[in-house]
């Protein structure tokens, strides 16, 4: 897919147009019910929300505009602003494989919204932190691999969905990721776990028995240099759901004030402090983002810390909202209560809050994985 410059901020005001009347009707839907809203994602990448960072220099502002594009999401449902970073991952993925077929024939599916997507890199990157081992095996054939193991939550997907996933291969250092298609022979799909919050994210427990993955799927291999690259990009682009989530509670603060302004004066931490802490949030993102393939250690202790502070910004503005609405924000189809959990979600997706201090304090040593992306001996 030929990059194409991109100048300034992105305007998305058709996006917040979009979110105004596709995707406010159905919040409640999709967190109480699981509706997993497709066709609003499909009109999102209509209007170019899943394009910005992988169609110009994603430095100048294109991984940015990515970053805000999700964030206005957020700003009223995390589980979208969720299953569109979802959606940025799997391009970010195709954008900077050196495999220009699979680039160049599926990155503008991906990048328009017309293929969806998700990303299986939960499991590679625990594992290459030591957190848990690789749970996809592959073996070398003729024309790619035979690869059997089974992934338990991978967001964004559904028949004829395309994820990135991690495979090691016994007898070899080092690991091979390629993209599967959910359908293709040996790869199927199930939700066997529901979640108290997100459950519109269509996050399945993905079942790969003996699956053929032709060396046309392969998005790298061996597969550490390839992670070096888009990890800095990977972990930056989810800052747009806190982004979200932290403006979409002090947008509940101010509502609650509407009629409980003289009580909520005595909590001791009021909307201006959090409007304080996003425009410190975002400057410091923006920043990152225009070096999105730096990872010296300097760099990554900075995103990581950016991160980090990220989800916890946002638990503390989702609690505030509670806090703020009352015996209100306690009714089950309160806005304060559903930021209240989407906010957790935040602070537990990969890379989790204990997994960031847990790179952060290995980075101080000198031995940070998500720096290095140590090649995991096969088992």
């Amino acid at each position: 897919m030929q990059r194409t410059p991109q100048d300034g901020p992105a305007d998305w005001s058709p996006l917040r147009a979009l979110v105004r009347s596709d995707l406010v009707p159905l919040v409640d839907a999709i967190d109480q019910d699981g509706l997993y809203p497709e066709a609003a994602l499909r009109r999102f990448g209509e209007v170019g929300l899943f394009a910005r960072h992988v169609t110009g220099d994603p430095g100048a502002g294109g991984l940015r505009n990515a970053i805000a594009g999700m964030a206005a999401v957020g700003e009223t449902c995390l589980s979208t602003a969720f299953a569109t970073w979802c959606q940025d991952a799997c391009g970010w993925y195709l954008s900077n494989s050196d495999n220009t077929v699979l680039r160049d024939s599926l990155l503008p599916e991906v990048a328009s919204g017309r293929q969806l997507g998700g990303t299986g890199l939960s499991n590679p990157m625990k594992a290459y932190a030591g957190i848990e081992p690789v749970r996809l095996t592959g073996e070398r054939v003729s024309g790619g691999y035979v690869v059997t193991g089974a992934l338990p939550w991978v967001s964004n997907l559904g028949d004829g969905h395309v994820f990135g996933a991690v495979f090691s291969v016994p007898g070899r250092t080092g690991n091979v990721m390629a993209l599967l298609r959910c359908g293709q022979e040996g790869v199927s799909i199930a939700q066997r776990s529901h979640f108290c919050a997100l459950e519109g994210t269509r996050t399945v427990t993905v079942m790969v028995k003996h699956a053929f993955v032709a060396d046309g799927q392969i998005l790298a291999d061996p597969a550490e240099p390839f992670l070096a690259t888009i990890t800095p990009g990977f972990i930056l682009l989810q800052a747009g759901m806190a982004l979200g989530l932290i403006r979409g509670a002090v947008t509940a603060m101010r509502e609650a004030d509407a009629g409980q302004a003289a009580i909520n004066a005595y909590l001791p931490e009021r909307p201006e402090l959090f409007e304080e802490a996003l425009a410190g949030l975002e400057a410091t993102i923006a920043e990152l983002a225009a070096t999105p393939y730096r990872n010296t250690p300097d760099h990554m202790r900075t995103l990581l810390e950016a991160r980090l502070a990220a989800a916890e910004w946002s638990l503390r503005a989702a609690n505030a909202a509670m806090l703020h609405a009352g015996a209100r924000g306690y009714l089950r189809n309160a806005t304060a209560q559903r930021r209240l959990r989407e906010a957790y979600f935040v602070a537990i997706v990969t890379p989790s809050i204990k997994h960031l201090r847990k790179e952060l304090s290995e980075i101080e040593q000198g031995r940070g994985s998500m720096r290095l992306w140590k090649a995991v001996p096969a088992s």
